[in-house]
């Protein structure tokens, strides 16, 4: 103890430097860690539950960063200062010179655990309930220390003024639906979900066409008493026609339609002047079409007066383009061609949602979930038997 008695009054004043510079910055650690905490999307979803409050918190996270962030580190640097000489002065006068260092370990100790390791932890975590508390506090901040605020704004909008931020990229949206799924926020089919729609852009239709050496296809020309034993045999509702080869597609047929045509000779219904046929979307020959007085066509005619439009796009196109024209136009199946015109695959509006969704879309007529896996497997036969070693694709 030092020869000169202290006081009570010393006593006080030693408990309150400690004590307010513990619990300032205690309060001002929570306030970061709740203000870093809380994300961009939780504001917009609070956007329609209570706006007056997501536009204070949208202020303060987003458009007065800066402001928030001064405000804090401003009073948790005051705290630390009044709490260091005050309570070290008065430390001195207590305890006396030789405790004088005991006293510092102690206080430095308390400093970390009670006035940042606690307080920081405790914002992380329950960021969500104390938002609303933490909001008025840096509002006040801000207003009680405007003048120190106002300058250490300007400053950091100095030093940053060329520094471009970076919004969150695809590969963090990804990861965060990841991580959505390890700590229950998600179920895992939905993450699948989110990654396969935010990577559906990097595709291209090359990585989920059906390859030409795979595609059924027809001669257009081919009878439709000859193509229905055929297509009769196949899982497919709609079916490529070609003229010279397969590289030449000129448009689909229905299989419905080959099916009704191909049992007995029919009639054509006779469209009214003014009224718009479909392209994909069409309804199959109905009992109406069956009238005397329009004309018969037979099974003898060729593929090609059931052909309808085809979608044609180059293989460049990307997967976002590819999907609104296939929707936009009503198209089921796309045919993928090269800078030479010639065929390179087929994409179906099946293809294009097994993407987005990241699941395959298998029913009881699929005997292979995956034609490109097929065309893998039928060219590795081939190569072998050709005596090629090396069949990789």
């Amino acid at each position: 103890m030092t020869d000169i008695p202290y006081t009570p009054e010393d006593l006080i004043m030693l408990a309150a430097y400690v004590l307010f510079a513990l619990v300032c910055s205690f309060l001002c650690s929570v306030a970061e860690a709740v203000l870093l905490s809380i994300t961009p999307s939780y504001i917009e979803g609070l956007e329609e539950r209570n706006p007056k409050h997501a536009a204070r918190l949208r202020k303060l996270k987003k458009d007065k960063v800066d402001q928030s962030l001064s405000a804090i580190l401003t009073l948790n640097t005051i705290a630390h200062t009044m709490g260091a000489i005050g309570a070290g002065a008065k430390a001195t006068v207590v305890f006396g010179d030789a405790w004088f260092g005991l006293f510092s370990a102690i206080m430095t100790l308390m400093i970390l655990f009670l006035s940042e390791i606690v307080p920081k932890t405790i914002g992380a975590v329950y960021w969500s309930i104390l938002e609303v508390p933490t909001a008025r506090f840096i509002q006040s901040l801000i207003v009680i220390l405007y003048p120190v605020v106002w300058i250490s704004e300007k400053l950091t909008a100095f030093i940053s003024r060329k520094k471009i931020i970076n919004n969150s990229s695809r590969d963090e949206l990804i990861a965060m639906a990841s991580l959505g799924v390890k700590t229950g926020q998600i179920h895992s089919k939905e993450s699948i979900i989110i990654r396969s729609l935010l990577r559906f852009e990097s595709l291209k239709p090359s990585d989920i066409m059906t390859p030409r050496t795979v595609i059924f296809a027809l001669p257009e020309d081919m009878k439709i008493k000859e193509a229905w034993p055929i297509i009769s045999q196949k899982p497919f509702s709609r079916i490529p026609i070609y003229s010279d080869s397969v590289d030449c597609i000129t448009g689909f047929i229905l299989k419905n339609d080959v099916s009704i045509r191909s049992t007995q000779n029919y009639v054509v219904p006779q469209q009214n002047q003014g009224e718009k046929e479909s392209k994909d979307t069409q309804t199959s020959i109905s009992a109406k079409d069956f009238e005397n007085d329009n004309p018969l066509f037979s099974t003898e005619d060729p593929l090609n007066v059931l052909k309808r439009e085809i979608l044609v796009v180059p293989e460049s196109i990307s997967m976002t383009s590819l999907f609104e024209q296939s929707l936009k136009n009503r198209h089921h199946i796309t045919i993928v061609v090269n800078e030479h015109g010639s065929t390179e695959g087929l994409v179906t509006l099946e293809d294009l949602i097994e993407s987005i969704i990241g699941m395959e879309i298998v029913d009881e007529t699929d005997y292979v979930e995956d034609m490109r896996i097929l065309a893998r497997k039928r060219w590795i036969e081939r190569a072998k038997t050709m005596g090629i070693k090396d069949a990789s694709i």
